[in-house]
């Protein structure tokens, strides 16, 4: 029997919309859905091996109980009700003796959350976390202060863009497909793109101009610019006169900080920044300065994203075709919107443990921040916390300094990892359930923002194989046994998408003809001069946030000169590979096939100095000496000389996964002392600020 599924993709954080082809319950062929014009039925490498993770052996199949010590790999293979049994016991006992609020729960986010996160809020937790602090949380926190909302509340229209700016965002390797199909056809049309990074990435080779930056200067180039857009009146001054506060305090702050001082910092001539600040303005306001994507980078990133955005704000590139848009969702058409059980549940009295809304009031307390949660534990300062709940993450693998991790996750009295792979979090978990695959299960409706915003869907295309199981179930099960069942009153997935789409005026049938329910027919735009909905107190662009202000931070920081690496040493930097997901798929056998292991990238003049040749082994050790390992060396002009590279995810300890185990080596591992290293304003990880040596081995 054959049959044809509209689902969702989820060999990487992007979702993208797919049809699956399944005959006699097996998956036969995967492509992205035709009616989305953005994927006309493509897919990328990541997407397309999908089948080979779907028939991989090498996936947990059942639930796991540890036998042995943490970490030992040694397990024993339990039925479900006995699985879930024995952590329901364990949280019953911690929540009688320190309440709901002692069980934290991480993800990597994602529409698909209502359900887990209904869990921890029936149990009486406000200690929900996600990936962020490695990711955007900068990006996130540089929006507030200036829009008075997150940076999802803004997407691109780079189709339609006449230059694009990009710092490090590399959109053809971190790629989205229809992020990266739209990208293309910005330079089909004529456009252009800066690209700014360390390194010659592959979108360094589609772009117009690309500058090799010096490490950690981002900030200062972005100074550099402000200063020559204001000084030669560059900015789009019918927009800053209606929507932006602060014009004067910047023009200001940033008098000092010319193209020569900016060059001087970062490496680029400052007749090119010059050149670069009077073509942009040519082009706007068709103009995005991409803020960032994973800016979990350096400790002022805050105030790059932060810089970026304001430049944004200068080219007046808002609610423009070809700039920055507005999200809409369902109410900005007129539709309600879909139905949120986590709406229909006391929210907790307790203080987030992170001390995220209340002890540091610029931080935003809805998902927090993960690395504050490990000091949360050690001290159990405000209050103890003694389980943790990690679903579809891994911070052994995302989070710096993973033995010191460890050192933490010792003070947990339960630590449960619910995944469809083994990660290097669940092994090292007392209890692994095996979650189904994308392919395998259904998930709750989303809701897709944009200029045309609509519902989707994401439909099993086959049954759970072996013994894994959908999310929604483990956490309605573990609800049940934790006696707050009552907020869970569906049966299964398909009663809870009636229950989401009640009042909307959409049906589950609807879904049945392109996988999606589109909410209008023509995109929706905003009147930039007069219907522009920022959320600030003042409802304009603050740059002077009164968020900032009020807790005694500075709006403008000045600028601080990035130290260099001693002698022998380098900044560690890491990124993507298009053939990869962050540590997700270096089992997977077909991505395997492409990209076995990672190298390491290094300037060819400093490679010259250690006698170090393309292609030859070098010993790499982290700054107190306490980790090394060998890796292949990749010689290259196009790198920063302080710096060298290498692809996140890799030097996987797993032995059940045979293909990825002890291959290459993997940059969270030297990141050692910096799990509490972070942005102090923006909140993310200083990932990048991370020193190695480099020699050639023996």
């Amino acid at each position: 029997m054959k049959k044809s599924v509209f689902s969702m993709c989820g060999m990487c954080a992007v979702r993208c919309p797919i049809r699956v082809e399944v005959e006699d319950e097996v998956v036969k062929w995967i492509e992205g859905n035709p009616h989305d014009p953005g994927m006309a039925g493509r897919l990328c490498a990541k997407g397309s091996a999908g089948i080979a993770m779907e028939y991989d052996y090498e996936r947990p199949s059942h639930p796991m109980i540890r036998e042995g010590e943490r970490g030992e790999g040694k397990w024993r293979k339990a039925t479900w009700d006995e699985a879930l049994d024995f952590i329901g016991d364990k949280l019953k006992g911690i929540i009688e003796k320190y309440g709901g609020k002692a069980i934290a729960l991480s993800d990597r986010g994602g529409p698909f959350r209502d359900i887990h996160r209904s869990f921890l809020r029936a149990i009486g937790s406000p200690n929900y976390f996600n990936h962020d602090c490695t990711c955007a949380k900068n990006v996130q926190h540089a929006s507030i202060s200036l829009f008075g909302s997150g940076r999802k509340t803004f997407n691109y229209d780079c189709k339609q863009c006449k230059h694009l700016v990009l710092y490090g965002r590399n959109v053809f390797e971190s790629l989205k497909v229809k992020g990266a199909n739209a990208v293309m056809e910005l330079l089909d049309a004529g456009g252009k793109i800066t690209y700014i990074d360390v390194r010659a990435s592959g979108t360094a080779m589609k772009a117009t101009r690309f500058w090799r930056i010096r490490p950690g200067t981002d900030y200062a180039l972005n100074l550099g610019i402000i200063h020559t857009v204001i000084r030669d009146k560059l900015y789009d001054k019918e927009f800053v006169e209606r929507w932006v506060e602060g014009f004067n305090e910047l023009e200001s702050f940033v008098s000092e900080y010319t193209p020569d001082w900016a060059s001087a910092e970062t490496g680029i001539p400052a007749e090119e920044i010059v050149e670069f600040a009077h073509e942009i303005s040519e082009d706007k306001p068709s103009v995005i300065f991409h803020p960032g994507w994973m800016t979990a980078r350096y400790m002022d990133s805050f105030y790059s994203s932060r810089s970026a955005y304001i430049l944004n704000a200068l080219m007046g590139s808002f609610e423009t075709p070809g700039g920055l848009f507005f999200q809409k969702g369902p109410g900005d058409v007129g539709i309600k919107g879909l139905n949120t059980l986590m709406d229909t549940i006391p929210k907790p009295e307790d203080k987030r443990v992170d001390g995220c809304g209340w002890k540091y009031k610029h931080f935003e307390s809805g998902p927090g921040l993960l690395h504050l949660l490990y000091p949360a534990i050690l001290s159990e300062d405000p209050y103890p916390v003694k389980a943790y709940i990690v679903f579809r993450h891994d911070p052994l693998l995302s989070l710096p300094d993973p033995e010191e991790q460890k050192r933490v996750f010792d003070k947990l009295d339960l630590l449960v990892a619910v995944d469809g792979k083994y990660s290097e979090t669940g092994w090292y978990a007392d209890v692994l359930l095996p979650s189904a695959t994308y392919l395998e299960k259904s998930s709750i409706l989303a809701t897709g923002k944009g200029l045309k915003p609509q519902f989707k869907i994401r439909k099993k295309a086959i049954e759970p194989r072996n013994e894994a199981r959908p999310d929604w179930w483990i956490f309605k099960s573990l609800a049940e046994r934790l006696g707050v069942g009552k907020y869970f009153k569906f049966d299964d997935v398909e009663d809870f998408w009636e229950w989401q789409l009640d009042g909307t005026g959409v049906k589950v049938k609807d879904f049945e003809e392109k996988g999606f329910v589109p909410l209008v027919e023509a995109p929706v735009w905003w009147d930039r001069m007069n219907d522009l909905k920022f959320k600030t107190p003042s409802k304009k662009i603050e740059f002077v946030s009164s968020l900032l202000e009020e807790n005694g931070i500075t709006s403008f920081k000045p600028y601080e000169s990035p130290k260099k690496p001693k002698k022998g040493f380098f900044r560690l930097a890491f990124g993507r590979s298009p053939v990869h997901t962050h540590g997700q798929t270096q089992n997977n056998p077909i991505l395997n096939e492409i990209m076995p292991e990672n190298t390491l990238w290094i300037n060819a003049e400093k490679a010259e100095e250690l006698g170090v040749s393309n292609r030859d082994m070098v010993e790499v050790t982290s700054s107190d000496g306490s980790h090394s390992g060998t890796i292949s060396a990749y010689v290259t002009p196009f790198i920063d000389p302080e710096t060298v590279f290498m692809v996140h995810g890799f030097g996987r300890k797993v032995p059940w996964q045979t293909l990825g185990y002890n291959k290459g080596l993997g940059d969270y591992r030297f990141e050692t002392g910096l799990l509490n290293v972070y942005d102090p304003v923006g909140g993310a990880n200083a990932l990048l600020e991370c020193y190695i040596q480099v020699k050639k081995a023996k």
